[in-house]
């Protein structure tokens, strides 16, 4: 692994230096044998003034590799297009996949698209138009049109002479979609079959009629878990009438999945730019500030409940000592159980029984921590402020309080997810304000009911 990062540094180095002194031949020699991944590092990893000695280097077919391969944020990709001639940069999009170059097109404004797509070739313009009117985040919005398709009725001869002439333009060619006189599909044959078997026999004899397919608008997330579930290279995406438009592959399907985590986690910590590292200060606080006002308005909120209970405090001053300790508990333990209900939301198959199932499991678990939790507090606040209901108020609070906390954590996704909402909006910081609440409600109760025995 190491000679191999050293390999790589090395070759950068050449590169630059090639770059430096205008080598074309040098630079192509050392660039063109990279795998497209690296050449998509180097590139990003060079300035300005340099890249545009690349694309005068590198073909529109060869850029388009790069930009295949390329992970940056979306708002980038006008900037790196902007320094292309329009020209250079149309023939580069009509180069790419076409799943991929619609991913491009759908961060640039509509002018921009209509003057790419006037400029391109008009096969690639057209293919490209269909997939950009799919709703975003659905099966049509990532499937690329770039597939093999051939019919029942041919033998495996023929079949092979049309993979042939259409290979080097598909996206995989693993899977071969059987389609009827309509282009319905109507089945599918792997590409170990057709190798394997007989030139003469006829694909209706060996291709697979049980065909999982996706319905162009269902959402990327569900195409995204019956790949992962059934181990799929690639899914037909299918309209209505059951007619095939194109294919999703597994590597666009690796994208949604990294795509969706990250948005999952950044609703989880309240924010919406967790992957933007390179956002301005103004721009994050500008994309974190409304989460923050709301929060900071149900702090005040909790605040308020602890003034109410301010005569209680007055009286035992050393309550106010355990109020950290109680509402930390608390939204620690409800953001685990909201981490555990909304990982089971997401895998899917997530039944009535199953949330009932979920809801009790967490009572349990919170049941059996707090009972713990509180058998320890109750003992340490004994022995520190030698009082034994001091101690056993603190115990049965935090007891309480983590019972709660945690069926909360658990419910409030899934009542969530019943009313359509997503449940990852359920944030961490959501749930331990929440739960601020109740543990405060709970404490400052208990301590109000048996003030006679602590004073």
């Amino acid at each position: 692994m190491a000679d191999e990062s050293e390999k790589v540094e090395l070759e950068e180095g050449t590169l630059l230096l090639a770059l430096e002194h205008e080598n074309l031949e040098e630079f192509r020699k050392t660039f063109l044998d990279q795998h497209p991944y690296d050449q998509a590092k180097f590139f990003i990893k060079i300035d300005a003034e340099l890249r545009m000695i690349v694309y005068q280097f590198l073909s529109p077919n060869e850029m388009a590799t790069i930009f295949e391969n390329i992970e940056i944020d979306n708002d980038e990709y006008e900037m790196y297009l902007a320094e292309m001639d329009p020209t250079f940069a149309a023939q580069m999009i009509g180069k790419m996949y076409v799943d991929d170059a619609v991913d491009v097109l759908n961060e640039l404004d509509k002018e921009q698209v209509t003057n790419y797509l006037k400029i391109m070739d008009d096969e690639a313009a057209e293919d490209i138009r269909e997939l950009l009117h799919y709703e975003e985040y659905t099966a049509g919005s990532i499937m690329t049109t770039e597939y093999i398709s051939i019919h029942a009725h041919q033998t495996i001869h023929s079949a092979m002479q049309i993979l042939k002439k259409e290979a080097p333009n598909a996206e995989t060619i693993y899977y071969v979609y059987v389609v009827d006189e309509d282009n319905k599909l109507v089945g599918v044959i792997s590409l170990r079959d057709l190798i394997i078997h007989d030139d003469e026999t006829m694909i209706s004899e060996l291709m697979n009629e049980r065909v999982y397919s996706v319905n162009v608008m269902e959402d990327q997330e569900e195409v995204a878990r019956k790949i992962m579930d059934y181990d799929f290279l690639a899914l037909p995406v299918l309209d209505n009438e059951k007619h095939l438009l194109g294919i999703i592959t597994v590597d666009d399907i690796v994208d949604v999945i990294d795509e969706e985590a990250s948005e999952d986690y950044s609703k989880l910590a309240a924010v919406s730019d967790v992957d933007s590292i390179d956002r301005g200060p103004f721009s994050a606080a500008r994309k974190r500030l409304p989460w923050l006002i709301i929060l900071l308005f149900l702090g005040m909120f909790t605040a308020s409940l602890i003034g109410r209970f301010e005569e209680t405090l007055n009286k035992v001053a050393i309550l106010a000592v355990f109020i950290p300790l109680i509402a930390g508990m608390a939204g620690n333990t409800g953001t685990q159980a909201l981490a555990v209900a909304v990982r089971r939301i997401t895998l899917g198959d997530f039944e009535e029984e199953s949330k009932l199932k979920l809801i009790f499991k967490e009572a349990g678990t919170g049941l059996i921590t707090g009972s713990i939790c509180g058998i320890v507090v109750t003992i340490v606040v004994f022995i520190w402020q030698k009082d034994i209901f001091l101690g056993l108020l603190v115990g049965i609070s935090i007891l309480a309080t983590l019972t709660v906390a945690t069926i909360a954590g658990a419910f409030i996704p899934l009542i969530m997810h019943k009313l359509k909402v997503d449940p990852a909006v359920a944030s961490g910081p959501f749930i331990t304000t929440i739960n601020d609440i109740i543990s405060i409600l709970i404490y400052f109760g208990m301590a109000t009911m048996f003030m006679q025995y602590l004073l």
